[in-house]
């Protein structure tokens, strides 16, 4: 039987943490203009922008695939400059039972911490959404550091 598992990863930022955050927060949507060869779409279908509660449907290309993602955001934390999300649909979830992202920006970092449980034991490690997180964060850092 699976059970929860847990991959961190971090990555350094040189734009001001509130930048980066914010932007998680309430410019989720804006991913498509950043990193056009992930995100062909990215639209709130529930919900409100920068609450917990809200859900976006993701439209991806992901090491050459076509997926798609359903998620919530279903906790913000401001005083720890944390969100974490839920993955509620979409093509991920063929592999896992459960999958939870949150991300923690601090003073010239980004830490994301994905939580997940396999749906049966051959199902691999999501090393490579770490691995995108952190990718998708740096080009957001570069982003916005180019638009002050």
């Amino acid at each position: 039987m699976a059970q929860m598992a847990k991959i961190e990863d971090k990555t350094q930022i040189m734009c001001a943490p509130p930048k980066v955050y914010n932007f998680f927060k309430n410019d989720l949507t804006e991913l498509t203009k950043i990193v056009p060869q992930l995100f062909q779409s990215v639209k709130v279908i529930d919900g409100n922008k920068g609450q917990a509660g809200g859900v976006i449907q993701y439209e991806l290309l992901i090491l050459g695939k076509a997926m798609t993602a359903k998620v919530k955001t279903e906790a913000i934390n401001d005083e720890e400059k944390s969100i974490s999300f839920v993955i509620l649909e979409g093509d991920i979830m063929e592999l896992y039972k459960s999958f939870k992202a949150k991300v923690t920006v601090g003073d010239g970092t980004a830490m994301w911490c994905l939580e997940f449980e396999k749906a049966n034991d051959s199902a691999p490690n999501p090393d490579q959404y770490a691995t995108l997180a952190v990718e998708i964060t740096k080009g957001l850092d570069l982003y916005l550091l180019n638009s002050i």
